[in-house]
């Protein structure tokens, strides 16, 4: 019996991932049931390719998370330092081309982030409160002074690979194509992976979201891990920015703003923890890929797009509350075993 409970632990993975990954089929099969166009090659590579752009804020987001803050600035940085980017090297003055570009649109996201992780490290402010200002503030700056105008033509380094397609393929239920900069998210995620795996530092992640005093004791740099946390994430948006005006092959100042409650769903529901010391890339990215086949086949049932944020709001209470229930069991199963065990004492 105890070696088909490890087994099941297993297949369930650490941060039921397991647990997500079967729902995410039953979701699948289930659409593909009720409308059988959704089962197609076209509507794969289409729900891959709106997944580019949140796998990259939500890896951001995760780091977080995982820290045991919370981030609702990311998407104000992503388009604060994208925009700022075709606006200012729009003519590529420098010859920089989409390397300079990109190169700028990290700097740009560093110092953001920066100001996040230098406010809440140093003055250890709730980050809530920090990132929902902080939020304002970079999009305020960005309208009143770099613009506010609609961009219809990106510079022709961004133009030319916003069409630049990884794989297309011609089927009997139409085109399908998978966009080049699938490639940057994929990468992104693996070697975030590899860092809260393998490296000392995504171990201090974990460690602060887990218990920040007990971390601080233990000799973890609190505070320099904190911020290089932020500004991570800044840089991780900025590249999540430049991608989505790429592939929408515009610039606008007003998009992404407003899309935190579909990143924050996708990175909870994939099991990272609200209380922090928890969470996986692999969890992140099934709750992505959840969150988009949802909106993906709401769209295709016609279903309009307030209930579709609806739908995303229910599963975010749906998952903070699943871990909220979580962890009061854990809270009482270990007060049972401090009881017992001052009994035992006792006796």
């Amino acid at each position: 019996m105890s070696a088909q409970g490890s087994v099941l632990r297993r297949l369930r993975g650490p941060n039921n991932e397991g647990v997500l990954a079967i729902v995410l089929v039953l979701v699948i099969v289930g659409m593909s049931i009720a409308n059988p166009a959704f089962f197609t090659l076209p509507t794969a590579f289409s729900i891959l390719r709106s997944s580019i752009v949140p796998l990259i804020m939500a890896l951001g987001v995760l780091m977080v998370i995982i820290s045991g803050g919370i981030d609702v600035s990311f998407a104000a940085i992503a388009v604060f330092a994208a925009y700022t980017t075709v606006t200012v090297f729009g003519g590529d003055p420098l010859g920089l081309g989409l390397a300079g570009a990109f190169a700028a649109a990290l700097l740009i996201g560093a110092g953001l982030g920066s100001v996040n992780g230098f406010l809440i490290s140093r003055f250890r402010l709730p980050t809530l409160i920090v990132t929902l200002g902080t939020q304002g503030v970079f999009n305020g700056i960005l309208l009143a002074y770099v613009g506010s105008r609609y961009i219809a033509n990106l510079p022709e380094p961004m133009a030319a690979i916003s069409t630049t397609n990884l794989i297309e393929v011609t089927t009997s239920g139409g085109r399908a194509y998978l966009h080049l900069l699938v490639i940057p998210a994929i990468v992104l995620a693996l070697a975030l992976s590899v860092v809260l795996r393998r490296t000392m530092f995504g171990r201090s992640i974990y460690a602060i979201g887990g218990d920040l005093d007990a971390a601080r004791r233990s000799g973890i740099r609190v505070t320099r891990t904190q911020l290089v946390v932020y500004v991570i994430v800044g840089m991780m948006a900025a590249v999540a920015g430049m991608i989505y005006m790429i592939m929408g092959r515009s610039a606008n100042p007003h998009e992404l703003v407003g899309t935190e409650l579909d990143i924050i769903a996708a990175v909870v529901l994939g099991g990272a923890s609200i209380f922090g010391g928890r969470g996986s890339v692999l969890g992140t990215v099934l709750g992505v890929l959840l969150i988009q086949v949802i909106n993906n086949s709401l769209t295709l049932a016609g279903v309009p797009s307030a209930w579709q944020r609806t739908a995303v709001g229910v599963l975010l209470v749906i998952g903070v509350g699943v871990q909220a229930l979580a962890a009061r069991g854990t809270r009482k199963a270990r007060s049972r075993v401090k009881i017992n065990s001052g009994q035992e004492v006792t006796a």
